[in-house]
């Protein structure tokens, strides 16, 4: 039987890979021929300036030994050139580090031509005078033969560059940003021949620099001067190269430069810098997550790792936004074995697809069934058995839910204590509620059914020795349902983007902030608290609106209308995080607080609980009623009346 595992694999290789290996040869070639012009160049050069130009001052001797000493310097030289690899850089992109390999290399070949004399000397005798002269004069003429060839091949290319750029038509550019990321940002939009830009100007905030110039780009100016320079040079694209800089800073510039009508892309932070992975396709284009006006929260990893870590960890609601997050960040810290449980079938074997693509050798169970299901969660922690606890499975959709308030107090409200009941009796270490800050004084049934899911938390608390506890955080951009989707969907479509007020304010946070706090409020727990974020100041919705049309290229209410449509059953113009009972401690986190636990009849609300079970499946019409005796912060009736004022004034004016 034939093998073909020795088959030449220049034969299966495509026609452009065996043109694009021929012309890397033919350049290797040519370069080192020139190399060995320039060696016997240098030679000459320096046995004629050795003796004042005067060619007939050169002893026979002399004339004998150069021609017997280049066939073999030549070769020597060839073979350190190459060891140095002076024939596999891109000398397009030659550096400082490309000029010291030239100069690392003459070196060597000076020293190696010497001691190849000695040597020559010591089998043959002195047959011919040592000048020290000679190979002074040499290595210079060599050091600028070799370099010279290298770097005026990367000098023909800028021109040509150059030259290329000003027939194109190129996209008019403004750098913030005179740092070394700045400085690598401008570098490559000048020495690529694929991208199409113009540098205009420079703007950085540091007075020193201005006027000074950047690659030939002037440093006009600080921020003051951005929108006053885009409308003098006609910018199109403004790229911020700041990566140092905070996510307050970024935001103040960024409303800056939204008042220009330019294309904005950023990069996206410090950890580019230290990794020297800087470059214009790390750019992207500015999202609304840069416009918080805060930095993100951070974490203590070591924290994270350490009670993570060979840990039997289970997350219901493990497909969703929150609760997938939540599966990549545990899975990047080596449990035991991660446990997903999830009644959506889709979004649990997409996050399964990806974690085993990516965690080869993680342990891992997905799991579709509800935690509305009593039975299915308590075979779930005889099987398995897990240690930790993430509990994100919840109905959360505030319209939706009240539309189906039964649906929100079986899946949340059951859910959650048929969870947490097998978490205790499993004497499972900890146990951490995803909450919502709509289940401060709340308005709808979905965040009364959030703050009910608290209270039982608390319950479960003093009745077992696992650490239950909840975190409450504001709206996750880019989450399922979320507003940021709808409005991207709404721009696409040519508007109009809907606003339900327009003085309605929420707090905001990403993903990632969200899942760190979630993570950190496990390292942090010690039974009963609930997890409060320093969310920084509020959002106004419409401010939102507006900016996310911006950033896609539009003008608001001019190419993209903004509708107003009233508040929706259930909705608060502004979110709490806190209820007045609630006091607040700190944590080492400087933006993670802990909201005192209000005290409440536990057997109470365990009859409570058992009869709102009772009614949500007998679909009774009056769970809302049965809601608002359990949790007395909740006003459905006089959230609807805000709701139905509000909307009359929209309609009036």
């Amino acid at each position: 039987m034939p093998s073909f595992e020795h088959q030449d694999s220049r034969s299966t290789a495509p026609p452009e890979q065996h043109n694009m290996d021929h012309k890397r040869r033919s350049r290797k070639l040519l370069l080192a021929f020139c190399d060995v012009l320039v060696i016997v160049i240098s030679h000459l050069f320096a046995l004629l300036l050795q003796h004042d130009l005067h060619i007939d001052a050169i002893s026979p001797q002399e004339w004998q030994a150069m021609w017997f000493a280049l066939p073999v310097d030549g070769a020597l030289s060839l073979l350190i050139f190459w060891r140095l690899r002076l024939y596999q850089g891109v000398w397009t992109f030659a550096s400082v580090q490309e000029l010291i390999n030239v100069l690392l290399a003459t070196i060597l070949v000076t020293w190696a031509q010497v001691g190849l004399l000695l040597v020559c000397w010591l089998i043959c005798g002195p047959f011919v005078h040592f000048q020290p002269l000679f190979y002074v004069l040499q290595f210079f003429l060599l050091v600028t033969g070799v370099g010279g060839i290298r770097f005026a091949y990367r000098l023909l290319r800028y021109i040509h560059t150059l030259r290329d750029s000003e027939k194109r038509s190129n996209t008019v550019v403004m750098v913030i940003g005179a740092g070394s990321a700045g400085s690598a940002i401008i570098r490559e939009l000048q020495t690529s021949s694929k991208m199409h830009y113009h540098i205009a100007c420079v703007i950085d905030d540091n007075a020193y620099k201005w006027g000074s110039f950047i690659r030939n780009c002037k440093i006009e100016g600080g921020r003051d001067r951005i929108v006053e320079l885009a409308q003098k040079y006609g910018v199109q694209e403004i790229m911020i190269a700041i990566p140092s800089a905070s996510r307050k800073e970024i935001s103040e510039i960024v409303d800056i430069c939204k008042e220009t009508d330019c294309t904005l892309k950023i990069l996206p932070g410090m950890y580019q810098m230290i990794n020297g992975d800087i470059s214009v396709s790390k750019l992207r284009r500015v999202e609304v997550e840069d416009l918080l006006g805060r930095d993100p929260i951070r974490v203590d990893i070591d924290e994270i790792l350490g009670y993570v870590q060979d840990k039997v960890v289970l997350v219901t609601g493990g497909g969703g936004s929150i609760g997938s997050e939540l599966c990549r960040q545990i899975a990047s810290h080596h449990p035991r074995q991660l446990v997903i449980f999830d009644i959506y079938e889709n979004n649990a074997y997409d996050i399964q697809q990806e974690l085993r693509r990516q965690y080869p050798d993680l342990s891992l169970e997905v799991l579709i069934g509800s935690v509305r299901n009593e039975q299915r969660v308590q075979s779930l922690f005889d099987t398995y058995h897990p240690d930790i606890v993430y509990h994100a499975a919840a109905h959360k959709h505030v319209p939706l839910m009240e539309d189906s308030p039964n649906e929100a107090i079986k899946n949340n409200v059951c859910g959650t204590y048929n969870v947490a009941q097998a978490a205790g009796q499993h004497h499972v270490r900890r146990f951490v509620l995803i909450s919502t800050d709509k289940a401060v004084n709340p308005t709808n049934i979905m965040g009364a059914s959030k703050r009910l899911c608290e209270m039982i938390i608390q319950m479960m608390n003093n009745r077992y020795d696992t650490e239950f506890v909840a975190v409450r955080f504001g709206n996750v951009l880019g989450s399922n349902g979320s507003v940021i989707p709808l409005f991207r969907k709404q721009i696409e479509r040519g508007g109009p983007v809907t606003v339900t007020h327009p003085d309605i304010i929420r707090y905001f946070m990403t993903i990632p902030e969200a899942v760190s706090l979630v993570l950190q409020a496990g390292a942090y727990a010690k039974g009963g608290e609930i997890f409060v974020l320093d969310m920084g100041q509020p959002v106004r919705i419409a401010d939102l609106a507006r900016n996310l049309i911006r950033l896609s290229g539009y003008k608001p209410d001019v190419d993209i209308a903004i509708e107003y449509t009233g508040l929706r059953p259930g909705e608060k113009l502004y979110e709490e995080m806190l209820m007045d009972e609630e006091g607040i401690s700190e944590t080492e986190n400087k933006l993670i607080y802990i909201g005192k636990p209000i005290q409440f009849d536990e057997q109470q609300l365990e009859q409570g609980i058992a009869m709102l079970k009772k009614a949500a499946y007998d679909e009774t019409d009056h769970i809302r009623q049965m809601v608002a005796q359990l949790v007395p912060t909740y006003h459905h009736a006089v959230a609807q009346a805000a709701s139905d004022a509000a909307t009359g004034s929209l309609v009036q004016k």
